[in-house]
């Protein structure tokens, strides 16, 4: 007779969070336990089913003791840690960080953040006109035989077009930030397909192919669990990207239906979203226990055949 494994129950570390008492398990980082407490701390580079890469910034709250702010979705719990989320100190960090990134890249898509635009003031204007495409950007496009022109944007420290080479997904890196969850997600940490990495070193540094070559030419098996990560819409669905350009996107109208795949016997869970009578993407859940929000080519981009309608 077989017997599972259970898991030792983790210790409660307490501590203190805005004033008041909190018991959190040992091991967890301040942004959970502060997400557990109701308290809400923006974030774009952290993703729930990634090791933080602690590279937007904007998580950042104070802990007494702390020369410096720390970055809450890495920073660990400890016994007796006493931590401040709501100064003025945090508030002008994200303030700062939230208008550098408006300043030069395209957020307008990216959700929440036009919410904490309002709640902390942010004037992205301030730091002068967005900046021109660069050289490195302009390069790629060359490399991988395309020409657009260009956004009058930079993503994050290089402007890239937007790469439209395939049927599935977009490319819009006006959009990217920088944050290194589409290659963790392609790599190490859960595809290993290592199709994307950063190229460039410094200002220069950019998402890319190896080579700059176009997406079909790459080592992308189409999964599309870097599109599920992405948390500016740098990486979207071509039926999304096709309909903002015509201006008949709309979430408010969407619905979400859970399923179950039916391409094999693994029992990964779909969720539909469907406007208008009809599917525009396919996500999964992040907290699913098969999944985890992952999905191969078949689940997140096989459903066409739903609605061929074919001649009349």
């Amino acid at each position: 007779m077989s017997s599972s494994r259970v898991a030792p129950p983790r210790r409660l570390v307490e501590l203190t969070i805005d004033g008041e008492a909190v018991r959190a398990p040992e091991g967890s980082t301040l942004l959970e336990a502060c997400r557990g407490q109701g308290c809400e701390i923006p974030t774009l580079c952290y993703g729930d089913t990634l090791t933080p890469k602690n590279a937007c910034r904007v998580c950042m709250v104070e802990v007494e003791g702390s020369r410096v702010l720390v970055p809450s979705c890495s920073r660990k719990v400890e016994q007796g840690m006493v931590v401040r989320t709501d100064t003025d100190r945090a508030h002008h960090s994200r303030r700062l960080v939230l208008e550098l990134l408006g300043s030069s890249v395209d957020l307008s898509i990216a959700p929440d953040v036009a919410r904490w635009n309002e709640q902390y003031g942010v004037r992205a204007d301030r730091f002068g006109p967005a900046a021109e495409p660069s050289e490195a950007g302009e390069r790629d496009a060359l490399v991988a035989g395309e020409h657009h022109e260009p956004t009058g944007r930079v993503a994050a420290t290089v402007a890239q077009p937007t790469k439209v080479d395939n049927d599935l997904y977009v490319r819009d890196y006006a959009k990217c930030i920088l944050c290194y969850k589409c290659v963790d997600a392609c790599g190490e940490q859960w595809q290993g397909t290592f199709a994307i990495s950063v190229a460039g070193r410094g200002f220069d540094a950019r998402i890319s192919t190896e080579y700059a070559v176009p997406l079909t030419d790459s080592a992308c098996v189409y999964c599309g669990n870097c599109i599920a990560v992405c948390p500016t819409g740098a990486l979207a669905f071509k039926s999304e990207f096709d309909r903002r350009a015509e201006g008949t996107w709309d979430e408010d109208r969407q619905t979400r239906t859970d399923t179950i795949c039916p391409y094999c016997g693994v029992g990964c869970t779909l969720t539909l979203h469907v406007q208008d009578n009809e599917i525009v993407k396919v996500t999964s859940p992040h907290d699913h226990s098969i999944t985890s929000g992952n999905l191969c080519i078949k689940g997140r981009f096989g459903f066409q055949h739903v609605q061929n309608r074919g001649p009349g």
